[in-house]
């Protein structure tokens, strides 16, 4: 009987561990899509007006909110 519920008990984690990991990747929350700034994780880099080289906009917002 204990054999049983073990079984049970094992699969039903398996199960609950996949879900959870497949609604991550299916539904993410919105934290997982942008950072803390509200930039999403996958934004191409800006282009520097004088230099002409590429600037991630991370660097950009700190520079414009003076951190």
């Amino acid at each position: 009987m204990s054999k049983i519920i073990m079984n049970i008990y094992s699969w039903g984690a398996l199960f609950i561990s996949i879900a959870g990991i497949a609604a991550m990747l299916i539904w993410p929350p919105q934290s997982l899509r942008v950072d803390r700034d509200g930039v999403p994780h996958f934004t191409p880099k800006a282009q520097h007006p004088e230099t002409g080289e590429a600037v991630s906009v991370n660097t950009l917002i700190h520079h414009y909110r003076g951190d």
